[in-house]
């Protein structure tokens, strides 16, 4: 059927998928649980202490941004200048926008008021310039998504919104559903028909709770629309291409790359529209590549877990190349066995290096690309699987992550990225990408504080960290429907 439906193009394929389906057990959405949850949390005592310690490191970095960027969207925290992400024209005040809902979760208020009178006065997507789409979503809508979860602020629902129907072009302007990867936010013109796997399906956590709080199914149709049309290309050996052609719809190359970015966080959502709104296409999808990753990709060398690269439509051999961006992929699905494995490779690499390179070759664990960007998917992973197991492992080596954190990327401006973790002393670059502030201090602090604002059994976080599902505090939100998420 997918293959039918992809034949179709992408206006049939987005008609043909409806919308979030509904939580149909009541006592299911009594009690929160969802698919795909953890039913519940295994996590030990709350360690205060170093909870302390890494919110102090967070307001740090934070500080820095306010002295030196705000208002802009990412601090230089080296020089004392800022930058802008996606257009050098226009400021979105990115770094506020993710830092909202960490601020929350961490129970800093003043912040979080801070961040919202910017918001309100200040954001304004009506720009006559082109964003990235993917970037667009992951870090702008997912966090004003978060932000109004957390705080049931109107005005940041109605914001993502109007920035999700701005971009909302990149899909339907395509005759295969999969989305462009521009779109001008004011006229709706698109470019960039040549998009890597995890741009087209890393959409459907945000666009579908998008759909299921205002009660308007067409961002989820389009997310998931893409996803199908990614499926329905794939081979014989259920593997895909990394780049496609969104109007063509053929693979531009032939490497099917597993959990490695530009790929990575599609295997991610894929899971995450089962355990977000229980799509069982989306748990079939997920098993089914699982199950051929594991086949054609998993191997070991000296004894550690890692993903070749191989031809997607043969299996032969292509590479062995593995970047620390790929840490956090498995832990997601339910495979704690697998996941933990890999994180094991990935703390062999980091007990040798001390901080991860963006990229090795794992047959010898030797260094190809040997900057650091203030990378976040090894505490991500190490969250994930603290809370599943409640194995004290996964503190210590989430704590030493944190401590290499400051020792390395600690500068009197915040924390900035390293150019080479293979020099003795580490030498530092100047620049803070603004998921610092959503990712690598939440991943930390959920770790060790028991977050009272944050429900570890149902919570849910996206790829870019944002609280998406369980968080509890000040005031429950209402829909724009006047009904719950579940409801619709």
């Amino acid at each position: 059927m997918l293959r039918a439906l992809s034949a179709l193009g992408g206006t049939a394929v987005i008609a043909a998928l409806g919308s979030p389906p509904r939580a149909r057990d009541p006592s299911a959405r009594a009690s929160g649980a969802q698919p795909g949850a953890p039913s519940t949390a295994r996590i030990g005592p709350p360690d205060p202490q170093k909870a302390r310690e890494i919110r102090a490191e967070f307001l740090h970095a934070w500080s820095g941004y306010r002295k030196y960027a705000w208002g802009h969207d990412e601090v230089l925290p080296v020089s004392g200048g800022y930058r802008e992400f996606f257009s050098s024209r226009h400021s979105v005040g990115l770094s506020i926008v993710e830092a909202l809902d960490t601020h929350y979760v961490m129970g800093l208020d003043d912040e979080v008021d801070r961040c919202l009178r910017w918001i309100r006065a200040r954001l304004d997507f009506d720009l006559d310039t082109d964003f990235h789409v993917f970037e667009a979503i992951i870090r702008l809508v997912g966090g004003l998504l978060a932000g109004h979860l957390a705080t049931g602020d109107r005005q940041l629902l109605a914001l993502s919104v109007d920035l999700a129907d701005r971009l909302l072009p990149a899909f339907t302007k395509s005759p295969t559903g999969m989305p462009y990867r521009q779109v001008n936010l004011r006229t709706g013109a698109v470019s960039g028909a040549r998009v890597p796997l995890a741009e087209i399906g890393t959409n459907i956590l945000e666009l579908g709770v998008l759909s299921q709080l205002t009660g308007d199914p067409r961002y989820f149709r389009a997310a998931k629309g893409a996803l199908a049309a990614v499926v329905g290309r794939r081979s014989s050996l259920d593997l895909v291409g990394t780049i496609m052609d969104v109007e063509s719809g053929r693979w531009i190359d032939r490497s099917d790359i597993g959990p490695n970015p530009p790929a990575d966080s599609f295997y991610e959502y894929l899971w995450g529209g089962w355990a977000m709104f229980g799509d069982r296409d989306c748990l079939r999808w997920f098993r089914m590549f699982n199950a051929s990753l594991r086949k054609h990709l998993a191997e070991r060398a000296g004894g550690l877990l890692w993903f070749k690269q191989v031809d997607f439509r043969t299996g032969t051999l292509l590479g062995r190349r593995q970047s620390c961006l790929a840490a956090c992929v498995l832990s997601v699905g339910g495979d704690d066995a697998l996941a933990a494995d890999y994180h094991r490779s990935w703390t062999a690499v980091q007990d040798r290096y001390l901080v991860l390179p963006e990229e090795i070759e794992y047959s010898r664990l030797s260094v190809l690309t040997p900057r650091n960007a203030l990378r976040p998917e090894y505490a991500n992973a190490a969250f994930d699987l603290y809370r599943r197991t409640g194995d004290p492992y996964y503190r210590a080596t989430a704590w030493r992550y944190f401590q290499y954190l400051k020792t390395y990327h600690r500068v009197p401006g915040g924390y900035t990225i390293v150019t080479d973790v293979t020099k003795r002393p580490m030498p530092k670059g100047d620049y803070c990408p603004s998921y610092v502030f959503a990712e690598n201090f939440k991943w930390l602090y959920l770790t060790f504080a028991d977050a009272r604002r944050f429900d570890y059994n149902t919570g849910y976080l996206s790829t870019e960290a944002k609280v998406l599902r369980g968080l509890r505090g000040r005031v429950v939100p209402d829909t724009v429907t006047g009904k719950t998420a579940q409801d619709l």
